[in-house]
């Protein structure tokens, strides 16, 4: 009965859910699938016309993923304190954004880009760069799929009570991010974020209250307990011999903020806003949305006393084994659906800036793909997710590996994109120099297990090297010849001028204005 009841709360929520992606469609122009109207700037990237809180609903999802629920409750369990991590970058990369985002938000609107490999080919004068980029992405953008279609499979596997198998959760997360992704785009997901935010809201306040209540007659005692026998997972480097100290603590937290910024989804998110001060007003709201993340971190570290002894993967289920142990099917139902939403937003998002990167920088430098850029980028996201969820099924430790160098990877993206955009001096064969240093240097130190490296992140070590080659490339090479001025390679943020807004105005077909 408990299965049934739960089964059916959580069936009825994925009818919904792909039903409010494919609504969010309505009305919208269609256009020649090349940017204009109802095409690619339209599908990736909103139209450009998100307002606030459609922009904020999606910039939250983007960051509140099945870890929050799965991954975050899990540290919690096993080491406390390090896992604090995330809400310090994210917060840090907030206010990074704040800056960085009306920046790249003004530049891609000027020129009618869509993603950063728009931006990258744009800025070098390169088309294959960006199709580099686009194929280097999309390797450290891939395992993010493959994860949230894990996540969101034992999430519903386990609030199903065990009715539905791992192998047709997996099958049900992919089915129901690409039902609404390749119709609706970036606007479905935000519509969709809409739903999943009022449900973690009110799921996450609620269990802050229940679990202490129910299980350690209020936070008092719970506390007290915590910080009697399990000390150590309140200091760093928390618990066990986890290496997870200050430095890397630190470390990890700058480099994933300045990462952050550049992320493709994060860009996605900055390009469907209808202003540069939509990006501002977000920047300063969403922190407060991270104030939900230690929800789940406070639970891991009570179930150390519920259900001790999880080991392995089993410590990432510590905080639905209060929610099963505890609760009633109907809330077990709606709470897992809350965290399968968790899945599916960034999983939509992710897909979707894989197509918009292969329809546009890559695909489109076929001839015949030219002209079909939407068409391109919509067949690559079925694709994209087909191989994940391939994946998943049949070598799942693949991606798994590759998604312990992806942030750190990603993060060598830095010097090519931001100081390419904001410092004309530097070269083509600087950037790249550099970023071939960069990657080497973190697969190296991460899969050779050397990842925390003389206690700091093994990320911001390789991207010190990326700079490092990248400025002494360009000073001792010559300097590359550009006719084009300032205003139409650098990425500016002119806040208030009334030339930049008249210019904007006047933006070129593709912006979806």
């Amino acid at each position: 009965m408990n299965a049934t009841v739960a089964t059916s709360v959580f069936g009825v929520f994925m009818v919904a859910t792909v039903a409010l992606g494919l609504l969010a469609t309505r009305g919208r122009r269609k256009g020649d699938g090349n940017g204009e109207g109802g095409g690619l700037a339209e599908w990736s990237v909103g139209g450009r016309s998100l307002g606030t809180v459609f922009i904020w609903v999606l910039m939250a999802g983007e960051g509140y993923t099945s870890f929050s629920y799965l991954g975050a409750a899990g540290w919690g369990y096993n080491y406390g304190a390090p896992v604090l991590y995330v809400v310090a970058y994210m917060s840090c990369g907030y206010a990074i954004g704040y800056v960085v985002g009306p920046m790249l938000w003004a530049y891609a609107r000027k020129h009618g880009l869509v993603g950063i490999t728009d931006m990258v080919a744009h800025r070098f004068g390169r088309p294959w760069l960006g199709a580099l980029v686009a194929v280097l992405a999309t390797v450290f953008l891939l395992p993010y799929i493959q994860l949230q279609i894990t996540g969101m499979g034992v999430v519903v596997s386990t609030i199903s009570y065990g009715a539905i198998s791992l192998n047709w959760a997996y099958f049900i997360a992919f089915a129901v991010t690409t039902g609404f992704v390749v119709v609706s785009g970036l606007r479905g997901s935000a519509w969709v974020s809409v739903l999943k935010d009022v449900l973690v809201i009110a799921t996450l306040g609620f269990l802050a209250f229940y679990v202490p209540m129910h299980y350690f007659d209020g936070y008092g005692p719970f506390l007290d307990r915590l910080v009697t026998e399990k000390s150590e997972w309140l200091t760093f480097p928390g618990h066990g011999d986890s290496g997870l100290g200050q430095a890397w603590f630190i470390t990890t937290s700058f480099l994933n903020s300045l990462t952050v910024v550049i992320f493709p989804t994060t860009v996605a998110g900055y390009l469907g806003a209808s202003s540069a001060d939509v990006l501002r007003r977000n920047a300063m709201l969403l922190p407060a949305y991270n104030v939900l993340l230690f929800v789940p971190m406070l639970l891991g570290m009570a179930a150390l006393f519920v259900v001790p002894g999880l080991v392995g993967a089993e410590s990432n289920l510590a905080l639905f084994q209060l929610v099963v142990d505890s609760l009633p099917a109907w809330a077990v139902g709606v709470i897992g659906v809350a965290a399968a939403l968790s899945s599916i937003v960034p999983m939509a998002v992710f897909m979707l800036v894989i197509g918009t990167m292969w329809g546009r920088s890559v695909l489109s430098l076929v001839p015949r793909w030219e002209r079909r850029q939407k068409g391109a980028a919509q067949v690559v996201v079925v694709a994209a997710g087909s191989l994940a969820l391939l994946l998943t099924y049949t070598a799942p430790n693949t991606l798994v590996r590759l998604s312990l160098i992806s942030y750190e990877g990603m993060a060598q993206l830095l010097p090519m994109v931001l100081l390419g955009l904001m410092w004309r001096r530097l070269t083509l064969l600087g950037a790249m120099s550099g970023l071939v240093v960069g990657v080497g240097v973190v697969c190296g130190f991460v899969f050779t297990e050397n990842d925390p490296v003389w206690g700091v992140n093994a990320g911001i070590v390789a991207l010190g090297a990326n700079l490092a080659v990248a400025l002494a490339v360009t000073y001792a090479g010559p300097r590359e010849r550009d006719d084009r001025p300032d205003d139409e390679v650098l990425a500016r943020d002119e806040i208030g001028a009334p030339e930049q807004a008249a210019e904007l105005d006047g933006a070129p077909a593709g912006t979806g204005h």
